[in-house]
């Protein structure tokens, strides 16, 4: 009798904040969010002189946690989230926790896109949603293996989930994703004429 069996899987946690900790403000949390990106003079430069669409936070202000309240109750919350999905994944963490290593402000407008990229330095990375206007773009993630299908035909189009080469998932305001960091992802142009707000961060072992 054939066995089939499934090997290696890529876990995706997908949840609303308010499942873990006490309930995150969205409407403060937005507001925060779009205040920081007003007065933050440098990341507005660094997103100017790189050419980068909307405004990130990612390279001036990831200690956010530590300058707004908001960001503080929206990390303890976070931080449940993580340890629920740490055990999902079997981590021996040898004593050591999963810490908060940096959280930022992603604010991207009608034509921006955030490239396909991974986090290498970090275990578990994510994002929690802030403002998805409908139709704004849902987030795509890669089969890990896809540059070692060299001769591999393409999927039939109706392929279960676990079998596709990509996936794209569209969250909710208030939803958090979370997934191991090496794993490919990217959002494809926000074709709607309101922003997309988000708050990404990666957590590390030790």
């Amino acid at each position: 009798m054939s066995d089939i069996k499934s090997l290696f899987a890529t876990r995706l946690y997908h949840a609303a904040l308010s499942e873990q900790g006490n309930p995150i403000d969205a409407e403060e949390l937005e507001d925060s969010c779009l205040s920081v990106a007003e007065d933050d003079e440098a990341g507005q430069n660094w997103c100017a002189e790189n050419d980068f669409p909307g405004y990130t936070s990612y390279a001036s202000l990831t200690d956010l946690p530590w300058r707004f309240p908001i960001f503080k109750d929206l990390k303890k919350v976070l931080d449940k989230h993580v340890k629920v999905f740490a055990r999902d994944l079997a981590f021996d963490l040898d004593g050591k926790k999963l810490k908060l290593e940096d959280l930022w402000i992603n604010i991207l407008p009608q034509g921006g896109i955030h490239t396909a990229h991974i986090h290498p330095h970090s275990v578990i990375s994510g994002t929690t949603y802030v403002a998805m206007p409908e139709g704004a773009s849902a987030i795509k993630f890669e089969d890990p293996r896809l540059a070692m299908m060299m001769a591999a035909p393409a999927r039939v189009k109706d392929a279960r989930e676990e079998m596709r080469t990509f996936m794209y998932i569209a969250p909710q305001v208030g939803d958090v994703l979370l997934w191991e960091s090496w794993l490919r992802h990217e959002v494809p142009m926000n074709l709607v004429d309101e922003d997309r707000v988000s708050v990404s961060f990666n957590y590390r072992w030790g």
